[in-house]
């Protein structure tokens, strides 16, 4: 049972697929890349945006993005000091995925809501 589990375990780590949902599957994380994708954001804009999200999940997001490499985080020399986040070329590499994810969440889940609705709205 234990080699079973061992098994499985390295078979997720060297997947793809596996990889990536494990970066970008951590609550807000697909939602930060979103609103990045737009071009430079600072903190504030992107707590106001991602409304519900509190500031230490924001960061903690960001940080881990920062460390895997898909965001860049500038810091300008200013009083008060600004700070401004970014998708790095790996991050933007990602917005193709998260464009399948919106013409599918159009195309599918719409449309089952929606009937969803109206079946409800007819009971």
């Amino acid at each position: 049972m234990k080699h079973d589990a061992e098994a499985a375990r390295a078979a997720n780590e060297s997947c793809p697929v596996c990889a990536t949902a494990d970066v970008v599957c951590h609550k807000w994380t697909i939602l930060v890349i979103r609103d990045l994708a737009a071009g430079c954001s600072r903190f504030c804009e992107l707590e106001r945006s991602l409304a519900g999200i509190s500031p230490r999940t924001l960061s903690l997001r960001l940080r881990a993005l920062e460390e895997e490499g898909i965001v860049e985080r500038k810091t300008f020399p200013e009083v008060p000091p600004r700070v401004e986040y970014a998708l790095t070329d790996k991050g933007r590499a990602l917005l193709p995925l998260l464009e399948d994810m919106r013409r599918f969440g159009r195309e599918w889940l719409s449309r089952d809501r929606a009937r969803a609705r109206a079946t409800a709205a007819a009971a």
